[in-house]
């Protein structure tokens, strides 16, 4: 974990009340897709955690929905501002596990991590299937952002505007995968788990105090014990989730 200011470099509207944000800084402490940052908003007595989408040498890219307070006034942010952010939190996925058909399965704000890890599996020579999974057609980014890195993508619309009219699970029964990779909100997990034959990694949402394990206010029991989802997640395995 390493603390520092960052510079934005570009805030902007990608989709309804999606934004994307670009930030120049030291990235080093970033080591596998998955991670996550922690901002400081003025005024703001936590941290907002948001899921890291992608980032090179110089440069994270954040992709975050305004929700509340916090992401309202990050939206409102300019380019040229600056912002102090812990980087390089949490567990994230570990790529070596992932065979060539892994079938990545992103739901709403849970879709922007996946990117970093399936730009990091066709680095490895692996061919990544990708499912998102949207409310409405309005909804849906990095749709094209996906397909540019050579994935298959299919996306899923609750109330069918774009793509299959459905859910993530009504996607993927139609899909042949030896392993999956999922980020989004615990009711797609649930179904996810209902449904699925092989092993996986599950990237868990959840509200967080400090971000990096101090105290303990994200913990979750595991057939491992307790673990700390900001610390020890937000990546686990599927065997040793307890649901």
């Amino acid at each position: 974990m390493k603390q520092g200011i960052y510079t934005i470099l570009r805030n902007e509207k990608i989709a309804k009340d999606v934004y994307l944000m670009v930030l120049a800084g030291d990235t080093s402490a970033i080591t596998a897709p998955g991670q996550f940052v922690n901002i400081l908003l003025a005024g703001k007595y936590l941290r907002r955690p948001i899921s890291i989408c992608d980032w090179d040498g110089e440069r994270i890219t954040l992709i975050y929905k305004v929700v509340g307070g916090g992401t309202e006034q990050m939206a409102a942010l300019s380019q040229g501002e600056e912002l102090d952010l812990l980087v390089g939190l949490g567990n994230g996925y570990t790529t070596e596990k992932c065979p060539e058909k892994t079938l990545l399965i992103g739901g709403g704000v849970g879709v922007p991590p996946l990117y970093g890890l399936c730009k990091r599996l066709i680095a490895e020579g692996k061919k990544p299937q990708v499912v998102l999974g949207f409310n409405t057609a309005e909804e849906v980014f990095l749709k094209e952002e996906f397909e540019a890195l050579g994935a298959a993508v299919t996306v899923a619309t609750a109330d069918g505007s774009m793509g299959i009219k459905g859910f993530v699970t009504d996607a993927m029964k139609a899909l042949s995968f030896d392993y999956f990779c999922t980020c989004g909100p615990e009711p797609m997990f649930r179904a996810i788990e209902g449904m699925v034959q092989v092993s996986g990694q599950y990237s868990f949402e959840e509200r967080m105090g400090c971000g990096f394990g101090a105290c303990m206010g994200c913990s979750c029991k595991t057939k491992y014990g307790y673990k700390r989802i900001c610390k020890e997640g937000p990546v686990m395995e599927r065997e040793e989730i307890i649901w």
